[in-house]
């Protein structure tokens, strides 16, 4: 399996890629990753670069046939599923479900009261809904918001909108954070490192899936 990693979890949430690969070991999970890991194109997509994209998934294609492709970017998975051919892809959230139902992870159930977040390419676009809750599930009590699954609100930080209008992805970030302090929840977990780095606020702690379950899941007692 290869685990390709993406742009944010990559260089900017790095400890996305550190929790993600800690599960894989405990897992015993026979997995790679890729040095010059290049964009899977994504963001050139979504923002209208068509050319470019397809240059870059030609480049990226080369290097990723006949691999098993493990993501922790929404956005990749869906890239990389859609947009390129022939590829074998899962998400993190998947694939972490997988292994708890087969018994290769098990971790330790708490109290903890937790909210989650429907990632706009993992949910609407994929539609992957349950898998990333049944594996919250394993460890915390889930506290839906009010708007979820396909009526989820967006993060604001997907299509390029972060980058070109940072005051609109900051207002959609506060309308988020707001419905989910009104679940009482003190986290709020996301299935994707660009939910993540534009949910991050001052007021409640937001974790990726991974590091969710590394932290609350007594990875450290079953280790």
């Amino acid at each position: 399996m290869l685990y390709f990693r993406g742009c944010t979890a990559r260089e900017k949430e790095t400890g996305i890629g550190d929790a993600t690969e800690r599960l894989l070991n405990l897992a015993g999970v026979d997995y790679h990753t890729l040095d010059d890991e290049a964009c899977c194109g994504s963001v050139l997509l979504r923002t209208g670069f068509t050319h470019e994209a397809e240059k870059q998934i030609e480049k990226n294609t080369q290097v990723l046939k006949g691999e098993r492709i493990l993501t922790s970017c929404a956005g990749c998975f869906k890239t990389l599923s859609e947009d390129y051919e022939g590829l074998d892809v899962i998400h993190i959230s998947q694939f972490l479900n997988e292994l708890i139902k087969e018994g290769k992870l098990n971790f330790k159930k708490t109290d903890l009261d937790v909210t989650y977040h429907d990632s706009c390419h993992l949910g609407r676009h994929m539609e992957v809904f349950d898998e990333p809750r049944d594996a919250i599930k394993a460890v915390a009590n889930l506290i839906e918001m009010e708007n979820i699954r396909e009526d989820s609100l967006c993060c604001g930080a997907g299509g390029g909108v972060k980058s070109a209008y940072p005051e609109i992805a900051d207002e959609m970030a506060k309308a988020r954070i707001a419905q989910a302090k009104d679940t009482n929840s003190k986290t709020l977990v996301t299935p994707c490192p660009f939910c993540k780095l534009n949910l991050k606020n001052d007021e409640m702690e937001v974790l990726d899936l991974t590091e969710f379950l590394v932290k609350y899941g007594g990875v450290d007692e079953i280790q």
